[in-house]
């Protein structure tokens, strides 16, 4: 009975914690265009908790796909140009304060110094989120004193961060983005339909798509029928365009700007390609096993997701025949293939929770506010 006793002591005062999170979520561009479903899984998560929370974005961008849940919203810098982000951050804490946030979430890296700073004049403790490993982290402005946990979404980057920030080490927590998980596999679902290949991949380097081409034109070659969309923008589309008209392929490969919301384009494939190995966690592969397509993934980067013949077959990076080989497994074996969709919605539905995830964070604010205020 005692027991019971304290056990409802506990919950009550967790209860009584949980009620007073008010986190303030710092958001790059990014975070905006690539990452909506997960900012917006957590907001609404946050919502379902009864947690107010309030955004800090850059200006001039479009809110409504990440913001379906109610939510403050405040603008920083003032102007997009660049070094402005170190001025105004006194005005910034002054129409923070209205809302009266507890904690900061900063959940890109490009935005860590705003977050130190705005938490070091606010006094406030900060969760700072990093989703690519270490490369330039020792640059990273990171206080401290403020700065209660580093969040990553792979073990890849754990690991990575947790070797270039020693000093940080023991404040890393690991939180998998979640994800809706289809109830049906998407894969080849209609015979009667052109196959179709997704591919989601920024525009920078012509070189990152040259043997993915070259691969599509041999299995044109060889007879197989099908279409590719390839989602992305940058400076080398045009150069990418010349390529595809040279090499024949412009009537099956479309590309098109990243579309709001992007899983209607994902979902409209039987086949997701990552053609480069992942530099950062990719959420646009993580919705792709969700929905159910079949991937095909390049190995050598953040590969978390990637579990060779069980979420993904996988292929070696600038390597023709490597990724031809991928590609001509999953287009003359519908049956492998739609295996291998739901394997990987099996395996996102058991360790990418959007639940778990909206747990484990707020969890983590709790620990930030409490070790803060001791």
């Amino acid at each position: 009975m005692q027991q019971d006793l304290l056990d409802e002591q506990e919950d009550s005062e967790t209860a009584v914690l949980r009620r007073s999170v008010r986190p303030a979520l710092i958001l790059s561009q990014r975070n905006i265009h690539e990452h909506t479903t997960f900012v917006r899984h957590l907001l609404v998560g946050l919502a379902d908790e009864s947690i107010p929370a309030a955004l800090i974005c850059p200006p001039g961008q479009n809110l409504e796909s990440v913001t379906p849940a109610p939510a403050a919203v405040f603008t920083h810098p003032p102007v997009a140009l660049p070094l402005m982000e170190r001025i105004g951050i006194e005005r910034l804490a002054g129409q923070l304060e209205k809302f009266k946030p507890t904690v900061l979430h900063c959940l890109c890296e490009s935005r860590a110094g705003l977050a130190r700073r705005l938490a070091r004049t606010m006094d406030l403790p900060y969760v700072l989120m990093i989703n690519a490993p270490a490369q330039r982290l020792r640059q990273l402005s990171i206080s401290g004193q403020h700065c209660a946990r580093i969040i990553v979404p792979a073990e890849t980057i754990r690991a990575s961060v947790a070797r270039a920030l020693p000093r940080f080490a023991e404040r890393i927590v690991q939180i998998n983005i979640g994800a809706f998980v289809e109830t049906d596999t998407i894969c080849f679902t209609d015979p009667a339909r052109l196959p179709s290949i997704v591919v989601s991949h920024p525009l920078h380097r012509v070189s990152d798509f040259e043997h993915f081409f070259e691969a599509i034109k041999s299995l044109r070659t060889d007879g197989r029928e099908f279409m590719v969309a390839i989602m992305g923008t940058g400076p080398a589309e045009y150069h990418i365009r010349k390529l595809l008209v040279s090499l024949g392929l412009s009537d099956i490969v479309t590309i098109v700007p990243v579309l709001d919301p992007w899983r209607s384009v994902v979902v409209a494939g039987d086949i997701f390609v990552q053609p480069q190995p992942l530099q950062r966690f990719s959420v646009f592969l993580l919705e792709a096993m969700a929905v159910g397509t079949a991937v095909a993934a390049c190995w050598g980067g953040v590969d978390d997701l990637i579990i060779p013949n069980e979420t993904a077959v996988v292929f070696e990076p600038d390597s023709e025949p490597s990724i031809r080989q991928a590609l001509k497994q999953l287009l003359d074996e519908h049956d492998f293939a739609r295996r291998l969709a739901t394997m990987a919605q099996e395996h996102i539905r058991a360790h990418y929770s959007v639940s778990a995830m909206v747990a484990a964070t707020l969890k983590v604010y709790l620990e930030a506010q409490q070790q803060y205020q001791r």
